[in-house]
């Protein structure tokens, strides 16, 4: 039996990198190795650029190996993308990523996490433990996301990110 309350660990951060560049970068799987914290592989077969398209990633997880399995659900370019995750051991997770342009020409970047803990002591630890995690996650991936733009060049031939221009 779980708990009806959901947790909800909702963050925002804001990149000097432009909206489009920004999102195309953080949306493309081929990047997520040098953003996503202990992620170890991504299966050769994901998919994610439709709803409906499924990716299996393999994260390293308080020392051991774990499989999580992400269902995109809805993609709307440069807006918002929603997906639900798997893992063995943890509570199923509505995911929200939401990409705007924050009036400066950088990105707002904003990650919500929401699930219904599980009962009994399991719950307990959905509650604080797990919680904590994902916060701690979405903030080193705000980090790693951060210092990946810094490094970027403006003119890279390969996929580069274009950082938004500062205010006047």
């Amino acid at each position: 039996m779980s708990s009806d309350k959901p947790v909800r660990v909702d963050v925002t951060h804001r990149f000097a990198v432009g909206l489009r560049d920004g999102y195309d970068y953080i949306t493309n799987l081929g990047n997520w190795h040098a953003y996503w914290p202990d992620l170890v592989r991504i299966d050769p077969d994901s998919r994610w650029s439709a709803p409906g398209d499924r990716t299996r990633i393999a994260l390293r997880l308080l020392g051991r190996e774990t499989e999580m399995t992400m269902v995109l659900n809805r993609m709307e370019p440069y807006r918002l993308v929603e997906y639900t995750s798997e893992q063995s051991g943890l509570p199923e997770a509505r995911h929200e990523r939401h990409f705007a342009d924050d009036g400066e020409h950088g990105l707002a970047y904003r990650a919500v996490v929401e699930y219904v803990p599980r009962g009994g002591l399991r719950g307990l630890f959905d509650r604080v433990i797990f919680r904590r995690a994902v916060e701690r996650a979405i903030r080193t991936t705000f980090a790693n996301l951060d210092a990946r733009f810094a490094a970027r060049d403006t003119s890279s031939s390969t996929g580069g990110i274009r950082r938004g221009r500062p205010s006047a």
